[in-house]
């Protein structure tokens, strides 16, 4: 049937690309539901988006910064100094908010019997010294591995050489860097299929029951993450802009948050970011660097999980915690946080780190891991959401910052 002629088609093409992915978000419950078989079948949609943005994001990310370095003009400022104040800030101050919150809402852990066989880093310093090592990594390895902080390093440093470069060469870049932004538009347009298998195959196959028995926990989790996505958040960029901060936090978690909490990604979610900084109209000189750094470095969600889990096991071991010790903690989290996405196993293989603070013994806190990959199913989803999100929002602040000073303010689009 042609399109044209087919009512439901063109209903959804009128539709924005968020209510189309809400669509398929109600669509994948509906399905797996009522046929939890096909819903299994479905979650083919899902792996085959996830691994397009995975696959396209390293590419994008190497051109797209090579481009703007090599094309930029000395008048135009990067504004990357206040953005990584506020990646660092917001991070400790999660982390502060997920101590306070474990202290007025104290959680206590049923132990897991069986510890994951993966090993955690040994110390902060080898926290950093994998994330220093990462800046120096082959070049093809770091495209292939998506390592950004080698992606970053490399980009800037082809962008710097092709500064003084013929402008042909220039215009070369740039179209190559179209060229794959392009493609990420396409990958893009395919989210509603994508979120459609995601939600239809995990509901499918891990539904709800084992979250149950963490419900407290998970309560005190996501309540921490929703205070810093909701009212942290909205607080900081208030202080940077001064004027309503929640046009645009809703922006950010409307059209990054809810791809990302369903993708479980920062990663992946980077190609969805820079679209949106592109709707945004920010500068590309700016978001190109400061969404994939911040999708390394911005960990507000991995502090607050690596402080709860670490907390609920101080509290059911019955240790007693002061002060002092419990800023410490919100000082490691944040540091544990930045480091995190250099780890294998994220911000949860960061938890022994942070036990080690109190005394608790590798096998316990490994215990206190295999729970954390229990509730993964919904804690690794809201925190990929708000890390994701605020990568767009503090970039999207501070250059709203900039352009009052010298201009007009950017906009936050209408939902479309």
């Amino acid at each position: 049937m042609n399109k044209a002629q087919n009512p439901l088609l063109r209903l959804l093409n009128r539709l924005s690309l968020v209510s189309q992915i809400m669509v398929g978000l109600i669509a994948g419950i509906v399905l797996a539901l009522s046929f939890p078989a096909a819903a299994k079948s479905a979650g083919l949609l899902g792996v085959f988006f996830v691994g397009a943005l995975k696959a396209v994001a390293p590419a994008l990310v190497f051109v797209l910064v090579a481009a703007s370095i090599a094309n930029h003009k000395p008048s135009q400022k990067s504004n990357m100094r206040p953005i990584l104040v506020l990646y660092l800030f917001g991070t400790f101050a999660a982390a502060v908010v997920a101590v306070v919150a474990s202290f007025l809402f104290p959680s206590t852990l049923i132990l897991a019997q069986n510890s994951t066989d993966l090993t955690p880093p040994a110390g902060i310093v080898e926290v950093l010294r994998s994330l220093l090592l990462s800046v120096v990594d082959n070049p093809v390895k770091a495209l292939i591995n998506a390592n950004f902080i080698g992606i970053l390093a490399w980009a800037v440093a082809l962008g710097v050489a092709l500064r003084g470069a013929a402008e042909t060469t220039k215009v070369m870049v740039s179209d190559l860097s179209n060229g794959v932004s392009a493609i990420v538009g396409i990958v893009i347009r395919f989210a509603p299929l994508g979120i459609f298998g995601l939600v239809a195959s995990t509901i499918a196959e891990t539904g709800l029951g084992a979250l149950l028995t963490y419900a407290h926990l998970l309560l005190v989790l996501v309540g921490c993450m929703l205070f810093v996505a909701l009212v942290m958040n909205p607080a900081i960029v208030y202080w940077k802009i001064r004027r309503n901060p929640f046009p645009l936090v809703f922006a950010c978690l409307r059209e990054s948050g809810v791809t990302a909490f369903f993708t479980r990604s920062s990663a992946a979610n980077i190609p969805v970011n820079m679209a949106l900084c592109k709707k945004l109209g920010l500068p590309e000189d700016t978001y190109t660097v400061s969404i994939p750094l911040g999708a390394t470095i911005n960990m507000a969600g991995a502090a607050v999980t690596i402080s709860v889990l670490t907390l609920a096991a101080v509290h059911t071991l019955g240790i007693q915690v002061d002060l002092p010790t419990a800023l410490l903690l919100s000082v490691v989290s944040a540091i544990c946080a930045c480091g995190a996405s250099g780890v294998a196993g994220g911000s949860l293989l960061l938890i022994p780190m942070a036990c080690s603070l109190f005394g608790i013994s590798n096998d316990l806190a490994m215990q206190v891991v295999a729970v954390g990959f229990i509730i993964g199913v919904l804690q690794d989803s809201v925190e990929t959401a708000l890390n994701s999100s605020t990568d767009v929002l503090f970039t999207a602040a501070a250059c709203q910052k900039v352009e009052e000073v010298g201009a007009t303010p950017v906009s936050v689009p209408a939902n479309s």
